[in-house]
């Protein structure tokens, strides 16, 4: 099923390629971890059936070995009988700026004596999108990530500058004052960027602006775009903002 803006009815049958392949989670260790989190944040999910059936639920339990996923259900909600009887739904929740969307199959309505639950199939995989495609973190101090690459106009420069944060879309770096200037609409190839000890990539980077930090001009900030980066690289960059978010999120409550 085809990732959208706007949540897919499940069945539909996609009219082109899947656009979105490198936003696609196909482990299913980290599958199971992203219904865990579900689960443990305790995450409004919506599911929307084939003819438009919807309603919403939370995670209810996730049995990673028995290949099952539990959601609660609510037995007065009118649309839970038609939704069981489609067998299949697409799933919608948001983790913060993170939007999830992934397909359930073999619905079940289960009873026990604690709760009722729709019990499905573990889902293959799961896409993760950015809410905001400019959305940037910041990262971590103890990481001291960097971009290595030559001076456009002096080849013979090799510089290491900070990552002061990144985005799906693209990065800033520290341009320190004892460097020469760079110039808005360069175009730096070869750009090695090392965000920490899993994430490395090479790519273009495209200098949309050339920003001083401060008035006496201790520095540039460089706001740069991505060009001409793999899907293995945007998946790569995905984890890192997840992981980064996560990480401060543990240390503001630590």
């Amino acid at each position: 099923m085809t990732p959208t803006d706007t949540p897919t009815v499940a069945g539909q049958v996609p009219a082109q390629a899947e656009p979105h392949p490198a936003f696609r989670i196909d482990s299913a260790r980290d599958v199971a971890a992203l219904m865990r989190e579900l689960n443990d944040t305790i995450t409004p999910i919506r599911l929307i059936a084939p003819h438009g059936i919807g309603l919403r639920t939370v995670v209810w339990s996730v049995d990673a070995d028995a290949g099952r996923l539990m959601l609660r259900a609510d037995l007065d909600d009118p649309q839970l009988q038609a939704l069981i009887e489609a067998d299949e739904a697409t799933a919608v929740a948001y983790l913060e700026s993170v939007k999830l969307q992934f397909d359930l199959e073999e619905l079940v309505l289960v009873h026990s004596p604690r709760a009722t639950v729709i019990q499905a199939r573990m889902p293959h995989s799961v896409y993760r999108f950015q809410r905001r495609q400019a959305f940037r973190v910041r990262p971590l101090e103890r990481t001291a990530p960097t971009a290595a690459l030559r001076h456009p106009s002096m080849p013979d420069m090799q510089l290491s500058l900070r990552i002061l944060d990144v985005s799906i879309s693209g990065c800033a770096l520290l341009l320190p004052d004892d460097v020469p200037a760079l110039q808005a609409g360069s175009a730096l190839q070869g750009v090695r960027i090392e965000l920490d000890a899993d994430t490395r990539l090479v790519a273009t980077l495209e200098l949309q602006h050339v920003t001083s930090i401060q008035p006496d001009a201790a520095g540039a900030r460089l706001g740069c775009s991505f060009k001409d980066i793999t899907g293995d690289a945007e998946r790569a960059l995905q984890r890192y903002i997840d992981q980064t978010q996560k990480r401060r999120r543990m240390l503001a409550l630590s």
